[in-house]
């Protein structure tokens, strides 16, 4: 992994992990689901026309439109829309660190799922992330978290995982850009379903608001998946994944720095016991033995 890629991973994971405190922000101020269609739209929007003024095409082949569509359900239309909702109970800190198991759920999955080996390390490091997940569940849950803003982030980091399983067919074979806008369209699609059904168009506009959609559809929303689509495509998923087990810390920090979310002891411990696991997983995936 040379220093490019290093760089590209630091600047995803930190853009990554930030995006969990200006969503709390916005679902404060706005309707979730209409907030996060609209956003995708104009995200969408924009990375198309930039991607046609660059020369990139939108024929893509036949395992791109599969990648496209599959990331654009799963991630953008699931995992996000339950995000977004489940937001409006639960913090910026739980969703985070919920949503930063899921290169554990891909390597149980590679393992039950697909046949993958999975060495002792890989397996150290999924019982450690499971203990940890089940460490800040449980000081939550006693804290008095929303169970069904908990249950919804559940089940978003499970679509994220079959995203991310996806994601491999959606880099391949160039037209990065537009394939970037192209899966954002299709959430915005599918997202403004449920919108226009079950929300009012209701926006309590100023400037906190204003600055965190804007900084939603810029940076975590085109920049980080242009640079994550770009780094598995350059080092492969495996290793672009390792770059994950920073996610709990830098997403807790964050929401703890900027919205002024209290973290209990056991969430400390939780968080460094998952990242822990999250990187022995990647460590064993990659062959790396431990002495």
């Amino acid at each position: 992994m040379d220093i490019r890629a290093i760089l590209l991973g630091l600047t995803f994971v930190l853009m990554w992990s930030s995006a969990f405190t200006s969503a709390r922000v916005i679902v404060e101020y706005a309707p979730p689901l209409t907030a996060l269609a609209l956003r995708f739209l104009i995200s969408g929007v924009l990375g198309v026309v930039i991607a046609l003024l660059l020369g990139q095409s939108a024929r893509l082949t036949r395992r791109q439109w599969i990648g496209v569509l599959t990331f654009g359900i799963a991630q953008n239309a699931l995992y996000l829309g339950l995000n977004f909702v489940a937001m409006q109970t639960v913090e910026a800190s739980f969703a985070v660190i919920i949503a930063s198991t899921m290169p554990l759920l891909v390597a149980l999955v590679g393992w039950f799922g697909l046949g993958d080996r999975v060495r002792p390390l890989g397996i150290a490091g999924l019982l450690a992330g499971a203990a940890g997940v089940a460490l800040i569940m449980g000081a939550r849950l006693q804290g008095g978290v929303d169970l069904f803003g908990a249950i919804l982030c559940v089940i978003g980091v499970g679509s994220l995982t079959v995203a991310t399983l996806a994601v491999r067919g959606a880099s391949s074979g160039g037209n990065l850009l537009m394939i970037v806008g192209l899966q954002m369209l299709v959430g915005s699609t599918l997202l403004w379903v449920p919108a226009l059904a079950f929300e009012t168009f209701a926006f309590d506009w100023n400037w906190k608001l204003a600055v965190a959609f804007a900084y939603t559809i810029l940076i975590p929303g085109l920049a980080a998946t242009y640079i994550w689509f770009l780094l598995v495509d350059k080092i492969g998923a495996v290793k672009a994944a390792t770059f994950h087990f920073l996610n709990p810390f830098l997403g807790v920090v964050t929401a703890a720095l900027l919205l002024g979310e209290k973290l209990g002891p056991w969430d400390v411990v939780g968080v460094l016991i998952i990242a822990a696991g999250i990187l022995a997983v990647q460590l064993s995936k990659q062959g790396v033995r431990v002495v």
